[in-house]
């Protein structure tokens, strides 16, 4: 298994543990989003820091070349002056300069090889994050349509209640409403008739009960109608 598998392995078990802690997925979406990014950033400081070390050694291999030529110049300047004492130093110092070059261009050799991995590492990677963020996106923004439907819907079924609750007060304050139209026109039909007259005495007394009723009547009709403008 590779680095990469190995790292979204971790990435997917850290997702699915926080789903079943998060109601809002677009949380677990981001968190996910974040964590891949964080991955990369961890590739490519690899990469640098592969890249710097290899860069250390190319420039001791580089002084040590150059060394190698100062040596080499300098045992020919001692034998000029008849000092073969100091060229065979000169020289032998050269010689454990030489001996280093093998390791270090084996150590550069290997960490091309780690660099060139981590690079692949890098561009697959950075891919998979790319096309993650464009997915994670789409269902975003599915998911707050979505969610933005519910509230709709349920808002419209809340809506649909309270209608229903004020069509049915509506119907009930008419009906009381021509119950009491129905029974002052009875009153004054009566009061007309002289059959309220009869009952109640005389005709001042009549007149006066009619004339409370009517107010009463005209009351409670103004009652009713401000409930029904409310």
């Amino acid at each position: 298994m590779g680095l990469l598998d190995r790292m979204s392995m971790v990435v997917k078990a850290k997702v699915n543990k926080l789903l079943d802690k998060v109601e809002d997925p677009r949380e677990a979406l981001d968190y996910s989003y974040e964590k891949q990014l964080e991955m990369l950033r961890k590739v490519r400081k690899g990469i640098l820091d592969v890249t710097s070390s290899k860069k250390r050694l190319e420039l001791q291999k580089n002084r040590i070349k150059k060394n190698i030529t100062d040596l080499e110049r300098k045992a020919r300047d001692a034998l000029r002056v008849g000092r073969e004492d100091l060229a065979k130093a000169a020289l032998e110092r050269k010689k454990v300069l030489e001996l280093e070059l093998p390791s270090i261009d084996a150590q550069i050799e290997q960490l091309e090889m780690e660099e060139q991995k981590l690079i692949n590492t890098e561009q697959r990677l950075r891919a998979k994050v790319d096309a993650f963020k464009v997915k994670k996106e789409v269902v975003k923004a599915r998911y707050t349509a979505a969610e933005a439907q519910v509230e709709i819907k349920k808002s419209l079924t809340g809506i649909s209640e309270e209608v229903t609750d004020a069509s049915t007060i509506l119907e009930r304050a008419e009906n009381k409403l021509e119950d009491m139209e129905a029974r002052a026109q009875a009153i004054d039909e009566l009061v007309d008739k002289g059959v309220l007259e009869g009952l109640e005495g005389d005709s001042i007394d009549a007149e006066l009960k009619k004339i409370t009723l009517e107010t009463e009547v005209d009351e409670e009709l103004k009652k009713l109608k401000e409930e029904m403008g409310k």
